[in-house]
């Protein structure tokens, strides 16, 4: 089974490459590694919420940011070579604009964890870092980036 087959078989479709915000491209290949740019909750074209995690939005909301976020980064992978080069996720690096005293980033990112889990199986699993910030671009509140290793 192929990874396009994956995505079909959990009714998942990737959506459209998110435009950059600045001078950048959505994703870069070297040698076997594909590393994204930072990718925010973007539902067609406009951003899904905004606000700091633990006060406008909720750690549940933005753990499903997290994961819109990630389904983004595929797009930009699948875009550059194709989601059926991957051979797996190596990292996964999530930024977290959070309310003060809010600890649960790691909760946050499992959105992204969860559904590169779902997709890839043990070619999923991955090193991560979830980390905490006071703000985002455009106060997005997620923003998630991946490298994953291709064909």
């Amino acid at each position: 089974m192929t990874w396009s087959d994956r995505l079909t078989e959990l009714g998942i479709e990737l959506p459209a490459v998110a435009a950059p915000l600045a001078a950048y491209v959505p994703a870069v290949r070297t040698g076997s590694h594909v590393y994204t740019s930072g990718q925010l909750p973007f539902v067609d074209g406009a951003l899904a919420a905004t606000g700091k995690v633990g006060a406008e939005v909720s750690p549940e909301e933005a753990k499903d940011l997290a994961r819109t976020a990630t389904l983004n980064g595929l797009a930009a992978v699948h875009a550059l070579v194709g989601i059926d080069a991957v051979v797996r996720v190596v990292k996964v690096v999530g930024f977290v604009a959070s309310a003060e005293g809010f600890t649960g980033q790691p909760a946050v990112i499992n959105g992204a964890s969860e559904l590169l889990g779902e997709i890839f199986g043990d070619a999923g699993k991955h090193a991560r870092s979830a980390v905490g910030v006071a703000e985002l671009p455009i106060s997005s509140p997620v923003e998630v980036e991946l490298i994953v290793e291709v064909e």
